[in-house]
């Protein structure tokens, strides 16, 4: 009686718990809300502001097209996760504003890919056109960090910290000796000598083609960051190699000697320094406005009565719909369809920054796009950090297609796993399964079984047909002859850069690029930009997924940073790459996304 009362009692007190939780999360939201009523979000701007850009956050390509957060780590400050396009305009914006004097970024942790680390570039280096300043600071900054920090015009640093400078490498796990041991048999029907993403199941070491395709897209990402760096640091490629090579920025005073910072201070220095930068009392405050925060002034035509619909595909192309965040077919393809039925849109530009994911979520994806095409309506697409494989696929029609020189394409290629669970089942559990058929096919493919050599053949088919089709949509795409596209598909990854002398890409240039060759195309002096998916800022998004309005439960979520925090950053890579395979339906037009570059 007393146990059963004590449960009760925690039960209770749980339930309790939870209520008032949910309780204070519906207050900060109705401050939140209220905060925003009358007419939308305002952000007020002081003379001699510094412009702050913390790039902790992931940065998509369009603002909050992020999943939602779990309540374990959900930041209720971060209202917004401000997108590539957003804060490109954001910067530009800011070279104008004469209340904004400069620009303090915090490095200590970075995270996104080259082609966007390269355009948040760009934006800085045309922002100091305007002769402001921008001072960078961390406690250590890794590549990827520096890379942004090189374009400042002081470069600042912990004493103790340092700058990660040993070129670029690439990681790729290999599961088949594990799955051996559990008795997993991964089953694998692929068309490609360079599709690579099965590797992990059926080899122990990368081939000798994903270690040649892999080494030559990593010196041509390699070859553009250290001639970026190089030109912004006035140091010559050849000393930058030398300090890579031997890994000669051990600490933070080597960094200082060879020239890759300009500074070693402690945070509260850092201060002072932007305080007589502004002119600002050493007693007072400076005063400063977040990227985010800043963004909201960005203004909108809402005057112009033609559009161009500018459709955000980042992430895996999957089935269905999709989370934010994902591309899914049927939400894709309903979306373009409602959108060139809209007479006001005279051009459609797909900005895709996606290594792929289900062949059959890309076919859906490009008829939509092809039959926009059918109705006049021009056709661009812009690639991002990555548009392989069913990236490049719903790529492949438009009628321009764009790409930075350090995007990765290409990959075209598909694959099929199916994995049996026979062996593990009869010597692990001492499960064994028979079965009565009246066809030979009759049971279909299941895990309990291994697959016959019959039904083997029949998969391969299927997985020749759709690299077949693959090829006719690249073939009719890019006007050029299916043995051509042939010759330098087969899986392989290339570079933007490479993948233009190849004919798979018509010129190198990013989403405003891309955005005046659809206008022009359109025939349009006066245009509005119309972006798509709509997004949910991260509050609601939150919410919505809490109280289970969202398909992804706020539970699942939990569960996952749970193990993220027991495995690390590296072991729930290596743990989400097994999520996505379990989760794979259908032949796969995907890139091998399982390479991790350091």
């Amino acid at each position: 009686m007393k146990k059963l009362l004590y449960f009760i009692f925690a039960s209770c007190l749980g339930t309790m718990i939870a209520g008032m939780a949910l309780i204070a999360v519906m207050g900060v939201f109705i401050g939140a809300a209220a905060g925003s009523a009358g007419g939308g979000k305002s952000t007020t701007v002081s003379k001699n502001s510094v412009l702050y850009m913390d790039m902790a956050s992931v940065v998509p390509e369009k603002t909050n097209n992020v999943p939602a957060s779990s309540p374990l780590n959900f930041d209720f400050e971060q209202q917004k996760v401000v997108g590539l396009y957003d804060l490109t305009r954001t910067l530009e914006m800011a070279k104008d504003d004469d209340k904004i004097e400069g620009i303090y970024m915090n490095l200590s942790s970075v995270s996104m890919g080259n082609a966007t680390a390269s355009k948040v570039r760009d934006a800085l280096i045309d922002f100091q056109e305007s002769g402001k300043f921008i001072y960078t600071y961390a406690d250590m900054y890794s590549q990827g960090a520096y890379y942004l920090a090189s374009t400042a015009d002081s470069v600042f640093v912990n004493p103790l910290g340092g700058v990660e400078f040993k070129g670029y490498a690439a990681t790729i796990p290999f599961f088949k000796d594990m799955l051996d041991r559990l008795g997993v048999k991964m089953q694998i029907f692929y068309v490609g000598n360079f599709k690579s993403a099965t590797e992990p199941y059926r080899f122990n070491e990368m081939s000798e083609n994903n270690k040649l395709q892999v080494r030559e897209y990593l010196k041509g990402l390699y070859d553009i960051f250290l001639a970026d760096i190089s030109e912004s640091r006035n140091i010559p490629v050849g000393k930058l190699q030398e300090v890579a090579d031997g890994y000669l920025l051990r600490n933070a005073k080597d960094a200082e000697e060879y020239g890759f910072v300009d500074k070693l201070v402690y945070k509260d220095q850092m201060i002072d320094i932007l305080k007589e930068k502004l002119g600002v009392d050493e007693k007072k405050d400076i005063k400063t406005v977040s990227l985010a925060d800043y963004s909201n002034k960005l203004k909108f035509d809402y005057k112009s009565k033609d559009k161009i619909a500018v459709v955000f595909a980042e992430g895996s192309i999957v089935d269905g719909d999709g989370e934010p965040g994902s591309i899914g077919g049927k939400k894709y393809s309903k979306l373009i369809r409602k959108i060139r039925k809209d007479e006001k849109v005279k051009a459609i530009v797909l900005r895709v920054n996606s290594g792929g994911g289900s062949a059959y979520a890309s076919e859906e994806i490009w008829r939509e796009l092809e039959v926009a095409k059918s109705q006049g309506i021009p056709v661009i697409a812009s690639m991002g950090d990555v548009a392989a494989s069913g990236g490049y696929y719903i790529s492949a029609g438009a009628d321009t297609i764009l790409a930075e020189p350090n995007t990765i394409t290409g990959s075209i290629g598909v694959f099929g796993m199916l994995p049996s669970a026979q062996k593990m089942l009869k010597e692990k559990l001492g499960v064994q399964f028979d079965t009565v058929k009246t066809a030979a096919m009759a049971q279909g493919i299941t895990p309990f079984f291994d697959v016959s050599e019959s039904e083997g053949e029949i998969i391969q088919e299927g997985v020749d047909e759709i690299y077949d089709i693959f090829l006719n949509r690249v073939s009719e795409g890019r006007s050029m002859h299916r043995d051509s596209v042939h010759n330098v598909a087969q899986g392989r990854v290339w570079t933007g850069q490479k993948a233009l002398s190849l004919g798979l890409v018509d010129v190198m240039g990013g989403l405003d690029d891309a955005i005046a060759i659809a206008a022009e195309k359109a025939g349009l002096d006066k245009y509005k930009v119309a972006q798509y998916p709509t997004t949910k800022e991260p509050l609601q998004a939150f919410l919505d997924n809490l109280t289970g309005q969202e398909s992804a439960s706020a539970s699942t979520k939990i569960k996952e940073e749970m193990i993220k925090e027991e495995l690390g950053e590296h072991g729930f890579e290596v743990y989400q790459m097994m999520k996505e395979i379990k989760n794979m339906e259908g032949v796969q037009a995907r890139m091998p996304f399982e390479v991790i570059i350091h």
